[in-house]
């Protein structure tokens, strides 16, 4: 694992023929790449990931070169989260977060004991504006959850791949939103006698800006809420 990740920078679309690709890279991309045809995406194209708790369901969305506009590449099972539905609260409280996240190159473990990694940027502007507190949020593998979202290690492979390639590609950083559920009017007024509604609400703003324009929201914190543009 460690080789394929160590020659990632020169072997992944490039014409090095003194170098011969990786076998477990060949692997990942040929895996791959019946979702990349389908929708003319390809590695180091614009990369944009959703989590969504209660289904346990991560969307991997793409932005082709020749599109405006975001598009559906893959849903992976989530293998792994912890806690409940609801945000993250403190450091050792076991609860994977909700909210609106990031992950760059600073961010990205080859190493990671759990296979692969990339750190969300927990706690956010928002996170620290009411005091929540945590440290080594990720997305990773190995199945384990201590408060991150673990997937397979096969596909956390292909998730790493893409959102390094984005990176270095000169993507700044990849967004990862993360929500209780999927956030339709109908579920979210089921959820209305919860302590967290109000914050859910909040984050449906920006859900509901992505599911209308299909381009991820750019946001700040005002007031102790999220404000999406």
């Amino acid at each position: 694992m460690r080789i394929f990740l160590s020659c990632l920078l020169l072997l992944v679309l490039t014409a090095c023929a003194d170098l011969q690709m990786p076998y477990e890279l060949r692997l990942i991309l040929m895996r791959l790449d019946p979702s990349l045809k389908e929708h003319q995406a390809y590695v180091g194209d614009l990369v944009f990931i959703r989590i969504f708790k209660e289904e346990s369901e991560l969307e991997l969305w793409m932005q082709p070169d020749n599109s405006r506009n975001y598009q559906l590449i893959k849903t992976y099972k989530i293998c792994n989260w912890s806690g409940n539905l609801g945000p993250k609260f403190r450091e050792g409280d076991m609860q994977s977060p909700e909210g609106f996240y990031a992950t760059d190159l600073q961010n990205l473990n080859p190493n990671s004991q759990y296979h692969l990694s990339f750190n969300m940027q927990f706690p956010n502007a928002y996170d620290r504006a009411h005091g929540l507190t945590g440290t080594y949020l990720m997305v990773h593998g190995d199945c384990i959850s201590e408060g991150c979202y673990a997937m397979t290690d096969p596909n956390i492979e292909e998730l790493y791949v893409l959102v390094e390639r984005a990176l270095l590609n000169g993507q700044t950083e990849v967004p990862i939103h993360a929500f209780p559920f999927r956030m339709t009017d109908a579920r979210l007024t089921q959820a209305w006698t919860s302590p967290h509604y109000r914050f859910w609400q909040n984050l449906k703003e920006g859900y509901d800006y992505f599911e209308n324009r299909r381009v991820p929201p750019k946001w700040i914190v005002r007031s102790g809420e999220y404000v999406f543009y």
